[in-house]
């Protein structure tokens, strides 16, 4: 089959179209898959470098998010059929694993899951919007719904609003009826954030994200008999510089919500904001296989649709992972092999 294999760790060129690597068999417990859509998420990116401490399997295919075509079923499973379109969980969470990972991901014209990872996907979605959803969405979801539980009329303040986890926190954000202040780094990511819902942008190349906050919505009172100023929740989870600074855009009482840290996990801290002001600060691990069934939902009802900003050839999978990369896309990638 063809597979684009990484042998070794490095940069793009370690990513090789390969016209003959072995096609896997479904073993007991396991399906084959025709695959119709990988989504690349910047954890491949990392899988690609190589990250401290974690051993890669080679060779590997990468890609996390993978949506199919049963083709054959293994030992022992039931309850599937030849020709089902399904949606890979990519967390193995029986055995342990990771598609992309620990076993070959989506990145080639087969791959095979456990059945018990699998998610039936609903008539009217396609393939492409099925496979966005798990790590980017499914992460968001988990955010800002299960443990942020964002709600009508709130203030939310999204950093790293035009990834594919920003992109997600900005839609459902609006779904659950709040008023959606986005950090973008461009223009054309700012008008694109717009077109989706955001109701304003701050350009935190250009302009001070604190400053713009203060100045349009006010500051924080530490007196309760004080309405005061300031959002009600901001999305964190770049992490840096920017951990404090965002804190001390809150209002009184406010909550901030953060599943990871792009650009730095120990960040300086100000303990006197949290407590001052009486914040949370709200954690979010990833997700759970009831948060993609919400959003298939979501999305077979016609209320959320995923932010596929391309879609790539399996040929040009070195270059879908590059936009990601250098950070060139709003929203999701998508290859189908």
């Amino acid at each position: 089959m063809r597979a684009v294999v990484m042998r070794e760790h490095g940069g793009l060129d370690k990513l090789v179209l390969e016209a003959d690597f072995p096609t896997p068999t479904a073993g007991p417990g396991e399906v084959l898959l025709r695959v119709r859509g990988a989504s690349l998420n910047y954890h491949d990116v990392f899988t690609r470098r190589g990250m401290p401490g974690i051993k890669i399997p080679m060779p590997l295919v990468i890609a996390l998010d993978v949506a199919g075509e049963i083709v054959a079923l293994g030992e022992g499973v039931s309850g599937w059929s030849k020709g089902d379109r399904v949606l890979v969980d990519p967390i193995n969470r029986v055995e342990g694993g990771l598609m992309g990972e620990t076993q070959n991901g989506g990145l080639a014209e087969y791959c095979v899951a456990k059945a018990h990872q699998l998610f039936k996907i609903p008539d009217g979605i396609s393939f492409e919007q099925a496979a966005a959803l798990p790590v980017a969405y499914g992460t968001a979801y988990r955010m800002m719904v299960a443990r942020g539980q964002v709600k009508a009329g709130e203030k939310v303040l999204i950093l790293g609003a035009s990834g594919g986890v920003g992109i997600c926190c900005v839609q459902l954000a609006k779904l659950a009826g709040a008023y959606v202040i986005a950090c973008a780094g461009s223009k054309e990511k700012g008008q694109r954030l717009l077109d989706i819902g955001a109701d304003e942008i701050i350009y935190y190349q250009e302009e001070d994200f604190l400053k713009v906050v203060q100045e349009r919505h006010g500051k924080a009172s530490r007196r309760r008999s004080q309405k005061g100023g300031g959002v009600d929740v901001v999305v964190n989870f770049t992490g840096g510089e920017t951990w404090v600074k965002s804190l001390r855009t809150l209002r009184l009482g406010g909550r901030q919500l953060t599943c990871g840290a792009t650009a730095g996990f120990s960040p300086p801290e100000d303990l006197r904001y949290i407590w001052t002001f009486e914040l949370e600060i709200k954690g979010s691990n990833g997700w759970e296989p009831e948060d993609v069934v919400s959003l298939l939902e979501l999305v077979g009802s016609g209320k959320l649709k995923a932010v596929v900003d391309k879609t790539y050839a399996l040929e040009d999978a070195a270059e879908a992972l590059r936009v990601i990369e250098d950070r060139e896309v709003i929203g999701k990638v998508v290859v189908t092999p």
